[in-house]
């Protein structure tokens, strides 16, 4: 006689999969909406702007409701281009000089500066520093043409007190952009940097006071190591704020005397609306997108780093 065959039932089976889906469902569900807005706001222009990179498209005649696809034109035109070269290291020098440099040194000073200080100090100059970063870009950028240009505040103090008066936007415009951009963005890094101090033990400080290290050494070996992700990712923030500034250089300079203080972001504002090529503008913004990807990999990689 044969042995009776046993039936395996695949409603456990059947069980074990929808509770593995479960989860999943839980958070994609409420998440949708959100993901939808991000495809929408962010991935879809984004996506145009590739596909119009390799086109003709303008803003005005036949390319503008029928592009061609024109291939790597616009970027091999980019590249041979000498006005493209100076804007990007332009760019790069306006970066450096008012982020990497002024924005995060400056924040760091004026949080170790605030440490420890009185409530009533802390809140004056916090407040201070926090109004212009409040303000909107286009009222820094008149407030410092105003305080920059030939018959503006600063000429009048200089005159008034004997001084020789300058051409500040004719002479030293990248200069200028520079210290406005400092001057309106410097908040930002001061709280990052005051919110990572508050996380470092006084005690370690008033250890190391005891065997004698030195407020430099106490700064080096103990708190810039303890506020090094706090760094990197200020760092990476004003670096990718900066890339993109427009409205502050426009006003004060409109990239000029010539292409003086002409950057990325004006370059591209130029060939797109100036000269309606909307196709060439979206390829320097193209470039534009992957230079602030390479600088933030770049920062990334360090904050991944073992200290």
């Amino acid at each position: 006689m044969a042995a009776p065959t046993t039936t395996v039932s695949s409603r456990p089976a059947a069980r074990l999969a929808r509770a593995r889906r479960a989860p999943v469902l839980g958070w994609a569900v409420p998440m949708a909406p959100a993901f939808g807005l991000l495809a929408l706001f962010f991935a879809g222009p984004i996506l145009w702007c590739f596909w119009a990179a390799f086109t003709d498209i303008a803003l005005t005649g036949a390319s503008a409701s029928a592009p061609n696809l024109v291939g790597l034109r616009n970027f091999r035109e980019m590249f041979s281009d000498p006005d493209f070269f100076s804007a990007a290291l332009l760019t790069v020098v306006f970066v450096a000089g008012s982020a990497i440099f002024g924005q995060n040194i400056l924040g760091l000073a004026l949080a170790l500066l605030m440490r420890g200080r009185r409530r009533v100090v802390r809140a004056l100059v916090g407040g201070v520093v926090v109004s212009a970063w409040v303000m909107p870009e286009i009222v820094v950028g008149f407030i410092w043409y105003a305080f920059l240009a030939d018959d503006g505040t600063l000429n009048s103090v200089l005159t008034a007190v004997g001084l020789s008066a300058g051409q500040w936007l004719y002479e030293l415009p990248l200069v200028s952009v520079i210290v406005a951009n400092i001057w309106r963005g410097t908040a930002f890094s001061m709280l990052v940097y005051s919110a990572a101090l508050s996380e470092v033990p006084d005690e370690l400080h008033e250890a190391a006071a005891v065997d004698g290290a030195s407020a430099f050494q106490r700064l080096r070996h103990i708190t810039l190591p303890l506020i090094r992700r706090a760094a990197m990712t200020n760092l990476m923030t004003i670096t990718l704020q900066t890339l993109s500034v427009f409205t502050l250089i426009f006003v004060m300079t409109g990239g000029g005397p010539g292409n003086k203080s002409q950057t990325l972001p004006l370059y591209m504002y130029q060939e797109a609306f100036k000269f309606s090529q909307m196709g060439y503008g979206t390829a320097v913004a193209i470039v534009m997108l992957a230079i602030g990807a390479v600088f933030s990999v770049i920062y990334i990689r360090l904050l991944r780093r073992e200290v």
